[in-house]
């Protein structure tokens, strides 16, 4: 069952892999909509101290079982974004990947410390044109809206790029932000 288990976690985002040494010992992380737990299960790996959040009790339940099969620890917690239940400040970094609330960016900025980090990633508007994933305009970063998204936080790093993986192509904006007060 583990084997199994582990290939369908699927792999981490590229853009997980070009910043993972943010992940170290002591490092305090938090991955929101972390749905089965690929992303934060990684940084636990690094040594990082995670916790992970989504609101599905079922994804939280998987993700609970790929990180007992991966042998790391990751707390868990069944919470929706529109209610973040953490202290502002609470976090070394803040991981989101594939989820988009630009109503909720602000609550998202205050989790991360002066001097931390949010690393970010989403499907933008070339992702309609695969017939697969997001199609909503409230789901899709617009062209160079990466670079605007965190208006407190400072771009250290950004990208929009369309990825081919295996036979599947995806359209994806990533960026790298630290908060400086």
């Amino acid at each position: 069952m583990t084997g199994s288990r582990a290939r369908s976690l699927g792999r981490t985002s590229t853009w997980f892999d070009c910043h993972r040494y943010l992940f170290s010992a002591d490092v305090r992380v938090a991955d929101l909509a972390c749905g089965l737990g690929r992303h934060a299960i990684a940084a636990a790996g690094c040594g990082a101290r995670v916790i992970g959040v989504d609101r599905s009790l079922e994804r939280l339940w998987g993700a609970q079982a790929h990180g007992a099969d991966a042998a790391v620890s990751v707390s868990w917690i069944r919470a929706d974004l529109e209610r973040i239940p953490f202290a502002d400040g609470a976090f070394d970094v803040v991981m989101v990947f594939n989820y988009l609330n630009r109503d909720r960016m602000p609550a998202i900025e205050r989790l991360i410390r002066p001097g931390g980090f949010l690393l970010y990633e989403t499907f933008w508007t070339q992702q309609r044109s695969f017939g697969w994933g997001p199609e909503s305009p409230r789901h899709l970063l617009e062209p160079g809206e990466i670079l605007r998204l965190t208006p407190s936080l400072a771009v250290e790093a950004a990208r929009e790029i369309v990825e081919v993986i295996g036979d599947r192509s995806s359209a994806r904006a990533g960026g790298l932000y630290k908060r400086v007060q």
